[in-house]
Order: structure tokens, then C-alpha cells, then sequence
């Protein structure tokens, strides 16, 4: 079907021009560690956030609390010490890199540590 000329495209609703976002693989990323982790016991909520400079996905323990953990994707780090941040529980940076799974790590041995025990 060919678009008439009047025709506009309109974002979809709730969605910011220029909004960072996480791909369809990173996302499945993030969310397989969370559903592994919501198995555990150890995470129970989650929230995402999406604004101009950065993307984040947040993981919490009960849903009235601090994150437990937070991933950052802020894609204006990339030629520096990377785009990906781990923040811990109380704002503290964790891990930092150019990529997902390395800066996820951290809370992949903590998934063992949690169904070994």
C-alpha cells in the first residue's frame, strides 16, 4: 500500500524523538538473567526506563524498595570506557564495558551462588 502525500507518521504513544532503547537481543539478554533470577528468589519486579542520553533496566528485590541492581546502556560512552554500567544496590558502580555479557557477570555468579546455596 503506497502512503498518500498528507499522510503522516506519528510516534507511537508514550515514545520520545531521539530516545535511547535497548535492542531485541539485549533486551532478551537482560530479561533471561532476570527470569533466572526471579527462579532464585532474589528479584521479584522490574522497571525500564528510556530517556535522550540513556537506557536502563532496574531489577528489584520487593517493589517498594532501591533497585537491587541496574543495567545502563548510554551509548555516548561507547568509545570510552563503554556504554554498558552495572550500578549495585546502593548506586555504586559495579562493572563497566563495551559489552553486555561481560558487564552482566557479576550477577551471573551471584545467580550460582544463590542456587548452589
Amino acid at each position: 500500500m503506497k502512503p498518500n502525500p498528507g499522510d503522516t507518521v506519528v510516534a507511537f504513544p508514550g515514545r520520545q524523538p531521539n530516545q535511547i532503547g535497548f535492542t531485541r537481543e539485549e533486551l532478551q539478554r537482560i530479561l533471561d538473567l532476570y527470569g533466572r533470577m526471579v527462579a532464585a528468589g532474589e528479584w521479584r519486579d522490574y522497571a525500564m526506563d528510556f530517556g535522550r542520553d540513556s537506557a536502563s533496566f532496574a531489577a528489584f528485590r520487593r517493589t517498594a524498595e532501591h533497585p537491587q541492581a541496574r543495567v545502563e546502556k548510554r551509548p555516548a560512552l561507547r568509545n570510552r570506557q563503554g556504554m554498558w554500567t552495572l550500578f549495585g544496590e546502593h548506586g555504586q558502580v559495579l562493572k563497566r564495558g563495551h559489552e553486555l555479557m561481560g558487564v552482566l557477570a557479576p550477577m551471573e555468579r551471584r545467580l550460582v551462588k544463590a542456587v548452589d546455596s
